[in-house]
């Protein structure tokens, strides 16, 4: 069976008219909850609820749903056409590059930046003129890569979800990419942030083939989205 790109997925796939709106879980959930109030959207009470098994909510719009999934993910649910917009962090749109999805707008919201650390004792012993390769911890392999090679440097990268402040002290990496909101994390792991690769928002993403089939509804849903951000 050949795989779906996200060119031929897509909502006609569906038994419903409804809008689907993906959102992300964790820290954004809880600041998109006044972005949502001023766009007058009301999800059900157990939406914002982590330990909820539910996955889909209602909204007090019986043609909006809510579904709310891991962060990373709902760039490739819009992609897909599983949903039609979504809430989305700069950095997983940096990371994928979907084609399939349009962002239209900067919600000004989830502000952090994608940066590179190392332990503070190895500070101003790295000079990258003298490097060809450097092995460096992320969940942003993509993204690590571009960012050395634009100063001639390949980047070797060991893929963790999680817990990357410790790859350094335990061999595992030189250096880490991750993303970094206070620093607080890194300073008790004995960490230093030495460069920003990239400055970050939360971004309201479209699917494009749902901009082009239901232009009206996916368009008022992005008005609706800039007046609450305005």
């Amino acid at each position: 069976m050949t795989a779906m790109s996200p060119a031929h997925a897509g909502t006609n796939d569906r038994l419903t008219d409804k809008v689907v709106l993906a959102l992300p879980k964790g820290r954004i959930l809880e600041e998109c909850a006044p972005l949502l109030a001023r766009a007058g959207i009301t999800p059900d009470s157990d939406y914002a609820n982590e330990n909820s098994r539910r996955l889909r909510f209602g909204t007090n719009d019986p043609a909006l749903d809510i579904i709310r999934v891991r962060s990373f993910d709902v760039a490739t649910f819009v992609a897909f056409g599983a949903a039609e917009i979504g809430i989305c962090g700069a950095d997983v749109l940096m990371e994928f590059d979907y084609p399939d999805i349009y962002a239209p707008l900067d919600l000004k919201i989830g502000r952090c930046r994608i940066a590179v650390a190392e332990p503070k004792d190895t500070i101003g012993h790295t000079d990258f003129s003298r490097l060809s390769r450097v092995r460096v911890a992320s969940k942003y392999p993509n993204i690590t890569r571009r960012h050395f090679a634009t100063r001639g440097v390949q980047a070797e990268i060991v893929t963790l979800n999680g817990s990357m402040e410790l790859a350094p002290g335990l061999g595992l990496s030189r250096l880490i990419v991750d993303l970094v909101q206070t620093g607080s994390t890194l300073a008790a792991n004995d960490l230093v942030e030495t460069e920003t690769i990239a400055a970050v928002t939360s971004r309201l993403i479209v699917n494009r083939t749902a901009l082009k089939t239901r232009p009206e509804v996916i368009a008022t849903w992005i008005s609706r989205f800039r007046e609450a951000v305005d």
